[in-house]
């Protein structure tokens, strides 16, 4: 395994509903906020309760749907506050969360002492599923409206955690602290490692991405630990006979090459994972020659490995049951397998035994039903690739 060396940690905040919260009138923008005073702090409390700040009814909903999909005046009123306060009392001392939590789900007192006893063991912090990037987003958002300081700094630790995770070759396990299993992997899976490279590319560009601003030292790190994170990303991409392809959901952190992870998820080429990847190289201004060839070289293999003439359909089996099928469409939209084998690009499926079989309707119907195997998303690289090789790499077409 690669050695990596523990970096400076932010000093943990104190989770505490402050009397002094800021809110702007201009619900069409993140501005930069500005402190209330106490005596102003009734006034917002008030104000929260406008029609359009209103606590929602928030039961049914996803996490990732309050973090993404409220509108955003919501995220400056008292009960996105509440909300934050759970976020600040989910994170771990190290700085990052544990994934599927439903962070809005109103806590009880005993509950909150039980998270305020995990803080300091760090069990559980990772970025799979998109944890800890979706709970820098949530923050950032109630931040930008409120200025409630307890976030930014909690923002802030969050950032500390992602670089400190990194690899010294550039890539990110799903889990820090390292733990003995396949989640000290280097991570494509989920969009583990993307979803940190592009809040790296956030900071060290300076956007208004986050409503958080950084010191230099910040961005520096920022910016370093973005371009070890795309050196990675070359070095990663698995060669047939020379030739570059596309990658694996997970790569050994040492020998980088394609792993296993769950006992279904065998070493193999990702359709989904990769598809990310280039949607996150193609964002490179002025890219080198080998970003370019990457690029163009995953772009040969999704279009080489389409699926045509079939959709994933559910329906009910003679049990009663909800079930999963492939059936024949010609007029459906291209698709690609969760996995392809590494020598020939032959799609495959898996149960939880680890036997590859070669069709959806051969694994049983647990695993059939319980995970995604056919994707759409390297669709949206062949969309975009035509602009982006107009833009870029002009004369020299595939």
């Amino acid at each position: 395994m690669t050695s990596k060396k523990p970096g400076e940690r932010f000093t943990p905040c104190l989770i505490i509903l402050a009397a002094i919260v800021a809110v702007s009138l201009d619900t069409s923008a993140a501005t930069p906020a500005v402190r209330m005073g106490e005596s102003e702090f009734a006034g917002f409390m008030q104000l929260s309760h406008h029609p359009h700040l209103a606590q929602q009814d928030l039961d049914g909903l996803r996490w990732r749907n309050v973090v993404f999909d409220q509108p955003e005046a919501w995220y400056g009123s008292a009960e996105a506050i509440r909300i934050a306060e759970n976020v600040l009392l989910y994170q771990r001392d190290i700085g990052g969360w544990p994934k599927n939590i439903p962070m809005h789900t109103v806590l009880s007192a005993n509950e909150k002492r039980k998270l305020q006893k995990l803080q300091p063991v760090d069990e559980g912090a990772t970025t799979d599923n998109g944890a800890t990037f979706m709970e820098l987003i949530f923050l950032s958002r109630v931040y930008g409206k409120t200025g409630y300081e307890p976030c930014r700094s909690a923002f802030l630790k969050g950032v500390g955690y992602l670089i400190e995770a990194q690899y010294e070759n550039g890539g990110w396990p799903q889990c820090y602290p390292l733990k003995d299993n396949y989640s000290r992997h280097i991570t494509f899976n989920d969009g583990s490692m993307v979803n940190i490279m592009k809040v790296m590319l956030a900071i060290s560009q300076r956007s208004d991405t986050f409503s958080i601003r950084f010191d230099d030292q910040t961005i520096l790190k920022a910016k370093e630990a973005y371009n070890r994170g795309i050196g990675l990303i070359l070095k990663t991409q698995y060669k047939q006979g020379g030739v570059p392809t596309v990658w694996c959901a997970q790569h050994d952190a040492a020998t980088l090459e394609p792993v296993q992870a769950r006992s279904y998820e065998l070493p193999s080429l990702s359709g989904s994972e990769s598809a990310d990847i280039v949607l996150l190289l193609m964002q490179i201004e002025n890219p080198s020659e080998e970003v370019v060839n990457a690029i163009q070289c995953a772009v040969r293999w999704f279009e080489k490995s389409k699926i045509e003439g079939i959709r994933v359909e559910s329906f009910i089996n003679e049990a009663g049951k909800r079930d999963r099928q492939v059936v024949v469409d010609q007029d459906a939209p291209p698709l690609w397998a969760r996995f392809y084998e590494l020598s020939d690009n032959r799609p495959f499926f898996c149960d939880r035994d680890g036997i590859k079989k070669y069709s959806l309707s051969e694994i049983g119907y647990e695993r059939r039903n319980g995970y995604g195997w056919y994707t759409g998303a390297p669709k949206k690289v062949l969309d975009l690739f035509g602009e982006w090789q107009a833009r870029w790499a002009p004369g020299n077409k595939i």
